[in-house]
């Protein structure tokens, strides 16, 4: 990252164009483009960043971004190639440690949200509840009451007949 550093702060010299005038044009902090030239990449906390401040700068000089940007990428690839796996490992643990000593208060805990159990239980009870109300109302309206005339007629004469005899 040093040499393509140094190849935009010979490019910005050559063109003419001080640190404070690339700084304003660029939206970007002095101190921001300082550590660009210098290929000071830990200054950034985002290397995606990073990339793109590379890529306007080569713009704004006039070079080719794309090309740029390329040999920017082949820094990021040999620069993580060479992490071993202890060191990452090593950050992996830093960073579960730092998560486990968290504060915890009852303000910033975020509680996950219960489905309330007398919900599940109370709407079934209530659905089979109006399920048999309506059939019992179903069931009693269309229950006619069972009269036979003939029945009766008969029914009535044996009484008479028992009697008259």
């Amino acid at each position: 990252m040093k040499e393509l550093g140094e190849y935009l702060k010979h490019t910005r010299i050559s063109n003419g164009v001080s640190m404070e005038e690339a700084a304003e044009d660029l939206e970007l902090s002095t101190s921001q483009l300082e550590n660009i030239e210098n290929g000071n990449v830990r200054a950034f906390k985002d290397v995606y960043c990073l990339k793109q401040y590379v890529r306007q700068y080569a713009k704004y000089l006039g070079l080719d971004p794309e090309k740029i940007v390329d040999e920017f990428n082949g820094f990021l690839f040999e620069h993580t190639s060479k992490i071993s796996l202890d060191d990452i490992k090593q950050a992996q643990c830093k960073l579960e440690e730092k998560a486990e000593k968290k504060v915890k208060s009852p303000y910033t805990i975020e509680y996950k949200k219960k489905f309330p159990i007398w919900v599940v239980i109370l709407v079934p009870l209530v659905i089979l509840i109006l399920f048999i109300i309506i059939y019992l109302i179903v069931s009693s309206v269309n229950k006619a009451p069972v009269v036979d005339t003939e029945l009766v007629s008969v029914v009535k004469e044996e009484y008479v007949n028992e009697f008259t005899y």
